[in-house]
């Protein structure tokens, strides 16, 4: 079984940054893509930005200028360089692992528990 375990989370005040860490352990093969959701208030959860094992990176448009996402393939492991936040990014910021698990492109996904992510005014 595979467990994601994030870390990072916290309180920062706006125009500060925090940087969002998640390991993987317990896979026996190598993930197709990793990446970052989150979940705010009130909110659906909602994709944050992901980056495939090619190093293709996908942004949610209101992060695209001020968050960085990067993997380290050998380690399983995925981060997220956030900069100049803003209280709307208050949410709980979820890992997530995926890879193709049938000829027809369907996906498998893994998911962490969740790190809290508060920014103040």
């Amino acid at each position: 079984q595979v467990q994601l375990v994030e870390s990072g989370g916290g309180l920062v005040q706006a125009g500060g940054s925090l940087r969002l860490s998640c390991a993987a352990s317990g896979s026996r093969f190598s993930f197709d893509g990793m990446g970052w959701y989150r979940q705010g208030p009130g909110k659906q959860r909602e994709l944050v930005a992901e980056i495939t094992s090619g190093g293709r990176t996908n942004y949610a448009d209101s992060v695209k200028d001020r968050f960085t996402i990067s993997s380290d393939n050998a380690k399983k492991s995925v981060y997220l360089q956030m900069n100049s936040v803003v209280p709307e990014d208050t949410a709980v910021y979820y890992c997530t692992a995926y890879r193709v698990i049938s000829v027809e492109g369907a996906v498998g996904r893994s998911w962490g528990a969740g790190t809290q992510v508060t920014v103040s005014s």
